[in-house]
């Protein structure tokens, strides 16, 4: 396993990251305790999680698995708030009163005495960013988070809050989690080069484009039964799973039997080498799909197998809208609207 820096901190995580937003919904904990386990033998020492998955479950399976091995200080922990975890009018957002809360909840839940990467899950439009960045201040004083992230800001909100944290000694961004895959590349448009030229670390979600990639949905075939097309093919309200998206997962197969790799070992070794990345964050259901994440780490593809890759889907190119929130998020900054519970 190779190990990256996380941006301009002295941290090294491993280059690709353990996601657990499926634990405690489609992963029951005794799996959820494996994947853990051997994720950590592969070399993986970065984990992410996030209070609303299963809403706070996740974290529990979280911290009773690092419990239970003793890894907990092996690994750099991260989770996100903001998202909606009630149904009180003060159980979401980034005020000062929610993410207090929201942080000593996750602490409780992960078993743990700070927070390594504290996530902003979404942006929230009704907190100024000033009573947000001086919460987290005071969060990382008191040593209950380490480091701060973001998660689906638009750049000029991401500008915003380094200028601020500057100018008030307030802690930076040190990391950035955006959606990035094959299918969809528009963040190299803009957030790519944003992030590199600031020390923001990108550890993008979605890598799989939530299943257009795993090679399990060809073009003019039937999806399996079973399959998340049955359950999540209209998610975020529109459908991945498109004439282009399938047309490009068909281009895409044969670079992988090339490379002796399936399309998901290719897609994720992709992300590995491109610049900025500092790790993609797989989101295993069973510690099969955790090994083939594993594999991708070995994958090495050549400039030629990278030029091959952006005739096929060129940079900054789209083909599936993959998170839909992340759209009203960037429009947003610019046309507030409201963005619904999440």
């Amino acid at each position: 396993m190779q190990y990256r820096q996380l941006g301009r901190t002295g941290v090294r995580v491993s280059k690709l990251c353990l996601g657990a937003m499926n634990f405690g919904a489609s992963t029951k904990e005794d799996e959820a305790r494996q994947i853990i386990d051997e994720a950590i033998a592969g070399g993986i020492n970065f984990i992410d999680t996030a209070d609303v998955y299963a809403r706070g479950v996740s974290e529990e399976f979280v911290g009773r698995a690092l419990e239970h091995n003793k890894h907990r200080d092996d690994v750099v922990l991260a989770t996100k708030g903001v998202a909606t975890m009630g149904d009180g009018p003060n159980d979401r957002g980034a005020s000062r009163y929610h993410l207090t809360r929201a942080v000593e909840a996750s602490l409780r839940r992960l078993r743990t005495d700070r927070i390594d990467l504290y996530y902003l899950h979404i942006t929230d439009i009704d907190t100024p960013i000033e009573e947000t960045l001086d919460t987290l201040d005071v969060l990382v004083r008191q040593g209950k988070i380490l480091y701060v992230g973001t998660s689906k800001w638009p750049v000029p909100l991401i500008m915003e809050a380094l200028w601020l944290a500057d100018k008030h000694g307030w802690p930076r961004v040190v990391a950035e989690q955006p959606p990035y895959n094959l299918t969809d590349r528009r963040i190299e448009l803009e957030l790519v080069w944003t992030c590199l030229r600031h020390g923001i670390g990108i550890v993008p979600f979605g890598p799989l484009a939530g299943g257009v990639l795993s090679g399990i949905y060809r073009k003019d075939q039937p999806a399996p039964e079973g399959h998340r097309f049955h359950t999540v093919g209209q998610r975020d309200g529109h459908n991945r799973y498109t004439e282009q998206s399938l047309s490009l997962v068909e281009a895409l197969v044969p670079l992988a039997e090339a490379q002796g790799v399936t399309l998901a070992e290719l897609s994720l070794a992709w992300l590995m080498q491109r610049p900025g990345i500092t790790a993609p964050i797989c989101g295993p259901r069973t510690v099969e799909h955790l090994q083939s994440s594993l594999r991708a780490c070995d994958v090495a593809l050549t400039p030629e197998d990278l030029a091959k890759i952006d005739e096929t889907i060129p940079p900054g190119a789209n083909v599936t809208n993959y998170c839909t929130l992340y759209e009203r998020m960037c429009r947003a900054v610019n046309k507030p609207e409201p963005l619904g519970p999440f």
